[in-house]
């Protein structure tokens, strides 16, 4: 009688066999989880490379727009409002009246348009690129600061320190938004007595920081116009590479807050407008 029984050396051999066998299984499919697993991280990394990119192109988009509805604007106002007002003023020059209270009067309008004149340049000024570009920012600044105190709306202080160098026009244009946005939610929100802006350069870091001494207000409680307005300085401060902080309590006043890296290199490309950000 033939015994067909396995022996145990052919039990070793099957034993091992399934084992390695099972191990290769095992191994194979650590390797494809852990292959899927790479490769879906790898796309998740991609789509946000492509979702902040879409972001960035967008947010220069807008900025481009704003900037090109500054500049129209900007143009209508000095030539021909500016023109307009001009003729009422010399017309007002030449009415003369025998009365002294009209002739008064008429002389009191005479100085109001002389004076609306005047403003709508100073706002001519501030929103051209051409204007802001050709003074630098500390400079931009610094009459916008002076017409601030003349006006009697807040008590605004400028400080600059370290040794002034120019980081490109995109930037200081850029910069000199941010600084209007953060002074026109001071004027219109804040009830501040007091303005302090701060230009501070250092070789490896930039910092412009706008503090007031409002009513401040809660992260919780931001009104629609206010929390556009802040974050118009958050989207703007990223389109060059910069940094804005923003803090505030009610009672504590606010402190916008912007770091620059002015060695960062920002590629910009040419287009058919000179403030074409890119």
């Amino acid at each position: 009688m033939i015994n067909n029984a396995p022996t145990s050396g052919e039990l070793y051999v099957v034993l091992v066999s399934a084992t390695v066998f099972f191990v290769f299984l095992s191994g194979f499919i650590i390797y494809f989880i852990i292959l899927y697993q790479k490769k879906q991280l790898q796309n998740k990394a991609e789509r946000e490379v492509l979702e902040a990119n879409f972001k960035q192109e967008f947010l220069k988009a807008r900025l481009e727009i704003q900037e090109e509805t500054f500049t129209y604007v900007g143009r209508e106002l000095h030539d021909n409002i500016n023109q307009v007002l001009s003729f009422v003023k010399l017309n007002l020059a030449m009415i003369k009246v025998e009365e002294s209270a009209q002739q008064t009067k008429i002389n009191e309008n005479r100085d109001l348009v002389a004076q609306v004149i005047t403003d709508l340049r100073d706002l001519s000024k501030s929103l051209s690129f051409e204007h802001i570009t050709k003074l630098g920012l500390v400079k931009t600044i610094e009459n916008e600061v002076d017409k601030l105190n003349k006006s009697g709306l807040v008590d605004a202080e400028l400080i600059i320190t370290g040794d002034i160098y120019p980081m490109g026009e995109q930037r200081e244009l850029v910069l000199f938004r941010i600084f209007q946005e953060a002074v026109n939610n001071t004027i219109k929100h804040s009830g501040a007595s007091h303005l302090k802006i701060s230009l501070q350069y250092i070789p490896e870091m930039f910092n412009l920081t706008i503090e007031d001494d409002g009513v401040g207000f809660s992260a919780n409680s931001l009104d629609h116009s206010r929390g556009s307005g802040l974050m118009n300085i958050e989207n703007r401060a990223t389109v060059i590479g910069a940094v804005a902080s923003i803090s505030s309590s009610r009672g504590d006043g606010c402190s916008v807050n912007v770091n620059l890296n002015p060695l960062l290199q920002i590629k910009y490309i040419d287009g058919k407008y000179p403030n074409r950000l890119s």
